[in-house]
């Protein structure tokens, strides 16, 4: 990712989170949150310390992906989020795979997701990650489920 692309991941975050937790997080927290985790400072900063990457079809940009450094050999998925319209077309796999191949010396990759996100949950379940913890935690005072898959690269 570039800075030049903030404004097309700010789109992207914003049309899939809607799309995404539509009846699962309110829109109001949904806008607060976006708001806030895809400021433009927020994404300098993350485009400064850790893996973001963007996908292009066509020319444009369709989704991306957030990965944490690797420490001890787990890193941790942050986002990856698609345009509505582009998914099921293997951008989300490809994403995956060459964040995976661009950590150095990874075993491990974790993600956590909200439990009702059946597609979330689908997706990397079919990539083979496995449920390792589920807890409840509050996300500016709505109550979410939570799942913690871990994936196994060694």
């Amino acid at each position: 990712m570039q800075k030049n692309n903030i404004i097309f991941v700010q789109e992207i975050a914003k049309k899939s989170w809607h799309h995404t937790y539509e009846g699962i997080i309110p829109h109001e927290i949904q806008n607060r949150f976006l708001q806030v985790a895809y400021s433009r400072d927020r994404l300098l900063d993350r485009i400064e310390n850790s893996l973001f990457l963007v996908a292009i079809l066509d020319e444009s940009i369709v989704g991306f992906a957030n990965f944490s450094n690797v420490v001890d050999g787990e890193a941790e998925l942050y986002s990856i989020y698609l345009l509505p319209e582009t998914q099921g077309k293997g951008i989300g796999t490809a994403l995956l795979q060459e964040g995976i191949k661009m950590l150095p010396d990874l075993t491990s990759l974790l993600v956590c997701v909200e439990k009702e996100n059946t597609i979330g949950m689908n997706f990397y379940q079919a990539k083979g990650f496995k449920k390792i913890e589920e807890f409840d935690e509050l996300f500016d005072g709505h109550l979410l489920k939570t799942v913690k898959l871990s994936l196994k690269l060694t």
